[in-house]
């Protein structure tokens, strides 16, 4: 151990990464007492010499350095094996039914640059750092431990890969798989090909989410904006909406959406229309000037991409979250439910809820706020780790 090369951090960046948060940027780093290659692991200590943690070094990355553990041991087999043990215990504990779901978050389970996902017997692995990709055969052999699946896939296309050097890699790198998987959320039946579609498949961060605002639409005529398979409208049909109407402009979604709701047996209470939704929210909240809207939803949910991926396109963002609160808000029943979600991971809870504010004035409604949404417990909060909290929701009654 005391033999590998020191990255010595600069005054005053020591706290932040004592506190847990996992990156040395190149900035913070004053020097290196021997040269280290791409992908090595190093020590990392304070400019006094103080031990600080151990991680994967990448000097063509901005995070110069991921720190994996705060104590002196090697990074092997061994290890990844207990931190997969370790988060997946968390999963155990806190959703005990599940059977899909995140088993690893990256540096919310202090393995910055993993994300392994759970779909019944399948895991997908991604890696979007080089010292993790680097040691994909430990990482593999660690799972095939654990899980026993029956097929590990590999979904390496992250835009971020590129920072570290990496180029896209794609495809199932153990056991087999063919066709879609049947994955379980809540009880529910969701196809997916862990080979294409989006992220790894599903978006597993809104299980929790999908059951809470489900029993907000019992007896309700509900709109599902950016449905994307149905998670949101299956969910609230399921639970008792009387009508659900999705919307989403990918046509490969409303088809899989509208095999999802008949396989769980709502298929005559949703109707899943391929539409931009911003073009049909303002289609429908428009009138002519002697004409009256009227409101016809119980309950409007907002749960679109993220509208920004870096800080300086946020104004841009805040317009389209304004926009699409504002029509909603005109289609909602007095008294009505607004369950609205925002993933853009620059735009915190107090700026979503106040260009929701914003919306709801220039509507001329007033909201009562009901509920607060976050991501799912399979992907952890660290606090002193910013990064790792993204997702955000509320839910909000029409009080007048």
């Amino acid at each position: 151990m005391d033999t590998l090369p020191v990255v010595i951090v600069r005054p005053g960046e020591a706290d932040r990464l004592l506190a847990g948060h996992p990156w040395v940027y190149a900035a913070s780093i004053m020097r290196l007492t021997k040269p280290a290659e791409p992908g090595d692991v190093v020590q990392v200590k304070d400019h006094r010499q103080r031990f600080l943690g151990i991680g994967f070094y990448n000097p063509k990355s901005k995070i110069n350095v991921r720190l994996l553990t705060q104590e002196r041991e090697d990074i092997n087999l061994a290890f990844f094996e207990r931190r997969i043990r370790a988060a997946l215990a968390l999963r155990t504990k806190h959703m005990p039914k599940a059977t899909s779901f995140r088993v690893v978050n990256a540096e919310s389970d202090f393995l910055s640059g993993l994300i392994v996902d759970k779909y019944e017997d399948v895991l997908v692995l991604q890696t979007s750092s080089l010292g993790m990709d680097m040691r994909k055969a430990e990482i593999i052999a660690a799972l095939q431990r654990i899980f026993k699946p029956r097929a590990i896939v590999e979904r390496n296309e992250l835009a971020s890969r590129k920072f570290e050097g990496l180029a896209d890699a794609n495809g199932v790198i153990a056991g087999e798989i063919e066709g879609d998987i049947d994955v379980k959320l809540n009880g529910l039946s969701f196809k997916t090909n862990p080979l294409g579609g989006h992220k790894t498949g599903l978006y597993l961060d809104q299980q929790a989410n999908y059951q809470r605002v489900a029993e907000m639409s019992k007896g309700a005529q509900v709109l599902d904006c950016f449905s994307f398979l149905g998670g949101f409208a299956i969910h609230a049909a399921k639970e008792g909406a009387a009508h659900v109407h999705a919307l989403d402009q990918s046509a490969d979604a409303i088809k899989a959406a509208t095999e999802n709701a008949a396989a769980n047996g709502v298929a005559n209470k949703c109707v899943f229309e391929e539409a931009n939704v911003f073009d049909w929210l303002k289609a429908q909240s428009t009138v002519g000037p002697n004409e009256k809207l009227l409101p016809k939803y119980d309950v409007i949910i907002l749960d679109p991409p993220s509208f920004t991926r870096s800080r300086s396109a946020v104004g841009d963002a805040l317009r389209g979250y304004k926009e699409i609160h504002l029509r909603a808000l005109k289609l909602l029943k007095p008294g009505g439910t607004l369950a609205t979600f925002c993933c853009s991971h620059h735009v915190d809870s107090t700026l979503f809820m106040d260009v929701i504010l914003t919306a709801a004035f220039d509507a001329h409604k007033v909201l009562r706020r009901v509920e607060t949404f976050s991501q799912s417990p399979d992907h952890p909060v660290i606090p002193s780790i910013p990064e790792t909290e993204y997702l955000k929701g509320f839910a909000f009654e029409v009080a007048r």
